[in-house]
């Protein structure tokens, strides 16, 4: 055909047209799948900007989704003339001449960047195009994704294509409007409407020049040009972008001059009530999949995923009630201790006069105003203590008031909060996930995020060390006054631990009865014997990722360890010594009903069987040893119904009462509670108040009591499992029982000699105490 053509010229012109035309073709079919997909007229006559996914608990119900059309599409009369004409005057100052692609533009630009001038040729509905389209993304690159100039060259085509199909079906003013709707500003703000009420607390057809100028600036880079991370930069490019519109004759001379010195004056006030089922979850649910959708190819925000979490929604419901019931009466609690007087003191119990101010300059605010009135703190102390209309939380409800900043950190400082996660260690599935008391108001995920003192909850590290190198929880050391020295980065120094009530009982006890009991002076001795080094050693192996400081002191919880840690290495116990990787996701689900990915918990051993069965033994003690600290759960009678059930834990509550926590295991399930205030220098004063054993605790009895209750929740009363292997060390040794009316101890035998009432059976003398069956024993009261 091309033959007949006799002008060569003509005819290699023909031919070039011909193989344009058919590359173009190509590229629009996905020929051979070499060029990915690409939108069709369908797609462009109705466009969906992205498609939330959906998260689900265990058993169907919705969660939340993830989605990035909170962005509240706004029409185009209701955007500012300014907007329009900075966005005109920067991106695409031909856009009311081309029909979709400007070829003068793109040749220029080309020139522009051979001079060493790297300037963008892109238009506005070209960029429509591939933020509407994502004709870059995954799905939308073929075979020739992995030739790198070739790849490039298709990508513009298809932007190509696709923007003069959306000239021909849409006018500009709709495309203007399409743009505006769908480009993100940064700080989780998509669409216009979002990021003008972020950054000035006004509404697209409100915002003046300079702030439009602002707002368009950043849409070349939004982190860069970020007016609340980077306000120099971001103010020189809204300085360049009313450069441009003076330059096109949009604004006056005097209107650039008079514009490029206003300030910023950013209103960073406005909060959008509008999460979608955001919570503590959700948010834990996104960052446990941040990196599989990094490394998979994948935008939680705009897939359509449905994403399975391994949350019972039953457990978890009953979790959120219990924490309801029971903070509520602490946070009362905790106002009647205080009163009117100021409750954040230093260690010597001083108020601190400065906790507003330092809590000021924490805020981000802060430094935007110590900038804006260059460290004059003048104003800075009126911005925060201008009275405004705020809504704030309450127990009683959301309550509306008139408060300052000042007032709100204040008020704030006072409430009590807590972290509470459960996990299933045979499964390795988390069950229940509480990051706080609300998220709406407590952004701060206390299951994870947050990391405390955890006091006598880290005691088991220090007994799973001693049980597994010789110790067996029938060996005994005595209650007194220990000192030991050590050397603390170089310097040589002398810890004496107290007990939690000040007295020394010079009893000998078991490491099961002292472990029950919680007492400081034996875990201290243990500790000495064992090295402390070696329980930092176990604690890790467990599963504790913090970094924990090797000092005689680490078994008692000096150290910051978070709710999430703690469970997880608590759950090893119950899996017969192997440590899990909780899992928070059990499947994915893409858009086309494909599972795309499907979690299982990795299990390593680090125990041995013996000794994690033997830890169960122990941590039984809490309910069944003299003075054993779990013995409050005996009030909850609904635990106790089928008369065989056994419950083991730990409390532990850190110096001053700051933090209370409870660790509890059933047969089934392990439960990690931290209790507290947000900030250490706020707390209770009095064991009576602020121990674990009463703050932490009660959480976990209301809780389990409602999942005893339910027939349905799939947990049921028991006792705990019996040994996985032979029981080769001694450790059914009774103690002796102290009668409560009397303080003295007693035994069950009447005519027992008076020289014995101190002397603690050992199995010699006693052979059922070996329980050669290896037979779980009933729990009861001591």
């Amino acid at each position: 055909m091309f033959r007949e053509i006799k002008n060569r010229f003509f005819r290699y012109i023909v031919i070039l047209i011909y193989s344009i035309i058919i590359f173009f073709c190509a590229i629009e079919l996905n020929f051979l799948w070499l060029f990915g997909y690409s939108p069709t007229m369908d797609d462009i006559k109705t466009p969906t900007m992205s498609v939330a996914s959906e998260v689900y608990y265990a058993d169907g119900k919705l969660i939340g989704r993830f989605y990035k059309e909170n962005r509240s599409p706004v029409e185009f009369k209701k955007i500012s003339p300014d907007l329009v004409n900075a966005l005109i005057a920067t991106e695409d100052v031909r856009f009311y001449k081309h029909g979709g692609v400007d070829f003068y533009g793109f040749l220029t630009s080309m020139l522009s960047t051979a001079k060493g001038d790297r300037r963008g040729g892109s238009t506005i509905t070209q960029q429509l195009a591939k933020n509407l389209f994502a004709t870059r993304k995954k799905k939308s690159q073929g075979l020739v994704k992995h030739i790198p100039v070739i790849r490039t060259v298709v990508f513009k085509i298809k932007e190509w294509i696709t923007s003069f199909e959306i000239e021909h079906v849409y006018n500009k003013q709709q495309i203007l409007e399409f743009y505006f709707n769908t480009v993100p500003f940064g700080n989780n703000s998509f669409g216009i409407k979002s990021a003008s009420l972020k950054y000035f607390n006004k509404t697209p057809d409100s915002v003046s020049q300079s702030q439009a100028a602002l707002l368009v600036g950043m849409l070349k880079a939004t982190s860069t040009y970020n007016p609340i991370r980077n306000p120099e930069k971001s103010t020189d490019r809204r300085n360049t972008v009313l450069g441009q519109m003076q330059k096109y004759g949009y604004i006056t001379k005097a209107q650039y001059d008079d514009d490029i010195k206003q300030p910023l004056n950013l209103d960073l006030s406005y909060t959008e009530d509008n999460s979608q089922g955001d919570s503590y979850l959700r948010r834990a649910v996104e960052k446990w999949l941040s990196k599989w959708c990094k490394q998979n190819g994948y935008d939680l925000y705009s897939d359509g995923l449905k994403i399975y979490t391994t949350i019972d929604s039953r457990l978890q419901q009953y979790a959120e009630e219990a924490v309801a019931e029971k903070m509520k009466m602490l946070q009362k609690r905790f106002y009647n201790l205080w009163g009117n007087k100021t409750p954040w003191r230093d260690l010597s119990g001083n108020i601190i006069p400065d906790f507003a101010l330092k809590a000021e300059e924490k805020l981000p605010v802060y430094k935007i105003l110590d900038r804006k009135f260059h460290g004059d703190t003048i104003p800075i102390k009126q911005y925060f203590e201008k009275k405004k209309k705020m809504r704030i939380f309450s127990w009683n409800g959301d309550r509306d008031t008139m408060f300052s900043s000042v007032d709100s950190i204040k008020y704030y400082a006072k409430i009590l909060n807590t972290g509470m996660m459960t996990i299933e260690p045979s499964s390795g599935k988390i069950k229940v996930w509480v990051g706080g008391i609300d998220h709406r108001y407590f952004k701060y995920d206390h299951v994870n995020q947050a990391k405390r003192q955890a006091g006598s909850t880290f005691k088991p590290f220090a007994y799973v060390t001693a049980l597994d190198n010789g110790y067996t929880p029938c060996d005994k050391f005595t209650d007194k006054p220990v000192s030991i020295s050590f050397m603390d980065n170089g310097k040589p120094d002398v810890w004496a631990p107290q007990n939690a009530n000040f007295q020394f009982s010079y009893m000998d006890m078991s490491l099961r009865w002292a472990m029950g009991k919680s007492v400081n002076s034996i875990t201290a001795q243990l500790t000495e014997k064992v090295g402390w080094d070696k329980v930092v050693q176990y604690a890790h192996k467990c599963g504790i990722e913090s970094p924990l400081k090797s000092v005689p002191s680490v078994s008692l919880g000096s150290n910051d360890v978070s709710v999430y840690e703690m469970t997880r290495a608590y759950s090893t116990f119950l899996n017969k010594g192997d440590r899990i990787d909780p899992i928070l996701v059990s499947k994915i689900i893409d858009q086309d009903g494909d599972v795309v990915a499907e979690f299982t918990s990795k299990k390593t051993p680090v125990l041995s069987p013996e000794t994690a069965w033997l830890m169960l033994y122990m941590f039984r003690g809490g309910m069944e040893e003299p003075g054993g600290t779990s013995q409050a759960l005996w009030e909850y009678n609904d635990l106790w119904k089928s008369g065989n059930n056994q419950i083991g834990g730990k409390t532990g509550t850190s110096s001053k009462y700051v933090d209370g926590w409870y660790m509890g295991i059933t047969k089934d399930l392990v439960t990690g509670i931290w209790v507290g205030c947000d900030d250490r220098s706020v707390h209770f004063t009095s064991s009576e108040t602020g121990e674990g054993s009463h703050t932490a605790l009660p959480i976990f009895g209301a809780f389990m009591s409602k999942v005893y209750d339910d027939p349905h929740s799939g947990y049921t009363r028991g006792p705990f499992p019996k040994p996985w292997v032979k029981i080769t060390k001694s450790y059914d040794c009774p103690s002796p029982r102290i009668d409560t009316d009397t303080g003295e101890l007693v035994t069950d035998t009447l005519n027992m000699p008076p020289d014995s009432a101190l002397k603690m059976p050992s199995d010699e003398e006693n052979p059922e105490n070996k329980n050669p069956d290896n037979k779980p024993q009933e729990q009861q009261k001591p």
